[in-house]
């Protein structure tokens, strides 16, 4: 039986089991199953074969964006409309079947974005390009869902089910569980909030099924199995998730409305460019991308050339963007916007930035 059958398998039996306290167990146990099978289906292959093209794109830019979705739902178009790259855009289903690459000049910041092709259901096994495209997103910033809004929810579904078996986890934050193997001693179980998921007896036959005898497991929260399972495996990547709904020209207002009111989502039509100056401000939101400028000392600030930098950065990563020895040389710095008390305000290397502040170093 191959590893396709076996998931097929173990996914039929979870449908079956009904939950309750008795099967919680079980189900446990079938979700480590699970996620064990689609880690070794996403391993490359041991046996070389003949070198196909490449797919991935460098990263470049201030930030990367994957546009994915099935076939025929305006990707190409979105992505020749936003930047200067022409993606070929047709009717017919697969027109892209390589990645595309594009620059957003936004708030002057460069944003890459991928046009990936069309994926299609079964991708995570590894159908049409699926694994590569799934591989790409992987390596974004965010991920921009592209939806036919003529489709109602049944292509989200489809498409967060694809990454959800491939460790792609969208606007969900990591689970707060310590967890580190250990070479002996057993298993060391302790909780800071009372759990009603996860009880001792589960959380170590799950870990069996991984062949881990030994280790240390700190809940922090009341977590799911499946959360649990998700930090054994470790690999798992975490990342904001656009879901833009395309076409809306096509459907009532009444629909429009109840999709524009869906969490994380936007609603725009490429073929009449509707709503995208809004797509570009939510983007740039979903990004955390800050900008920053620069002053000499008796001259004023420079802001024709913007330092981006993420929310949450310090003077000291500002000092480290200019010049890699600057921080080094670093006295103390004046700044001017709304992360002061008052303007100018003499500030040290720990400071947190905000958008539009402008910097003056001064250096020993």
């Amino acid at each position: 039986m191959g590893i396709l059958d076996k998931i097929a398998e173990i996914e039929r039996e979870i449908s079956r089991t009904q939950k309750n306290k008795a099967t919680e167990y079980h189900l446990g146990l079938l979700k480590a199953k699970l996620a064990k099978y689609r880690a070794q289906l996403l391993e490359p292959s041991k046996t070389a074969g003949a070198k196909g093209e490449g797919f991935d794109v460098m990263k470049s830019g201030d930030a990367r964006v994957a546009l994915i979705g099935f076939p025929s739902v305006g990707k190409s178009t979105f992505l020749s409309l936003m930047t200067s790259t022409a993606s070929e855009a047709a009717s017919y289903e697969f027109t892209t079947l390589t990645c595309i690459p594009g620059v957003i000049e936004y708030k002057g910041a460069n944003i890459q974005l991928l046009d990936l092709p069309g994926i299609i259901e079964g991708a995570a096994q590894g159908k049409g390009r699926g694994r590569q495209v799934i591989a790409v997103a992987r390596t974004a910033d965010v991920v921009i869902m592209m939806l036919d809004a003529t489709k109602g929810d049944v292509q989200r579904e489809l498409l967060e089910k694809e990454l959800e078996s491939v460790g792609i986890r969208l606007n969900s934050p990591k689970p707060n569980i310590y967890f580190k193997p250990k070479k002996g001693g057993g298993l060391s179980y302790n909780s800071t909030v009372p759990l009603t998921q996860c009880s001792e007896k589960l959380v170590q036959l799950i870990l069996h099924e991984y062949k881990i005898f030994n280790a240390e497991v700190l809940f922090r929260e009341d977590s799911t199995p499946d959360e649990f399972i998700d930090v054994i495996v470790g690999n798992r990547v975490y990342m904001p998730c656009l879901y833009v709904y395309n076409k809306v020209d096509q459907i009532s207002i009444e629909e429009v409305d109840r999709l524009a009111h869906v969490p994380n989502s936007v609603v725009i039509s490429c073929g009449m460019k509707l709503n995208l100056d809004y797509l570009l401000e939510t983007l740039w939101e979903y990004l955390a991308l800050i900008c920053i400028f620069t002053k000499k000392r008796g001259e004023r600030p420079d802001f024709g050339d913007a330092i981006i930098m993420r929310r949450g950065a310090s003077v000291e990563h500002v000092c480290h963007r200019i010049h890699r020895t600057l921080a080094s040389q670093f006295k103390y710095a004046l700044v001017w916007g709304t992360s002061t008390k008052y303007s100018p305000q003499r500030v040290g290397l720990t400071h947190i930035m905000e958008h539009e502040d402008v910097i003056q170093i001064v250096k020993k």
